[in-house]
């Protein structure tokens, strides 16, 4: 494999960190209006969300600058 396989597979693999973020926080969302827990939770999850998925779209976007070298 060359080298701009290798900088693509690690960035793919780097994007999915914030993809598991934005489930495990998903899944939190869901936990707290199922179960009348304080809203505060759910906004905490919902801005860590919004986070990760900046971190996407800059990851995204390294791929794309990546592919176009």
């Amino acid at each position: 494999m060359n080298q701009e396989n290798n900088d693509i597979n690690h960035l793919i693999h780097d994007t999915r960190a914030p993809l598991n973020r934005i489930s495990m926080q998903a899944e939190l969302i869901k936990m707290v209006l199922e179960n009348d827990m304080p809203k505060e939770k759910a906004i905490a999850a919902i801005d860590k969300i919004l986070v990760a998925c900046q971190d996407c779209s800059k990851r995204l976007q390294d791929i794309a600058e990546l592919s176009q070298s």
